[in-house]
């Protein structure tokens, strides 16, 4: 898990137990949101496409 939903206390296992399957907290859940966000910044332009066209999609 990454982000700040990762600091939760015992999430990873409450996760785990409700799904049955393995789930394992970043050394540091926060930077990696950080950087992932700036690897995409770095490759915007060949990212572009995914990027609008997940928009496009509906998921309702």
């Amino acid at each position: 898990m990454l982000g700040g939903g990762a600091l939760i206390q015992n999430i990873d296992k409450l996760i785990s137990t409700e799904t049955n399957m393995p789930v394992f907290i970043a050394n540091s859940p926060l930077d990696c949101v950080v950087r992932g966000t700036g690897k995409t910044l770095e490759e915007l332009e060949k990212l572009k496409t995914v990027l609008i066209n997940s928009r496009k999609r509906s998921y309702r």
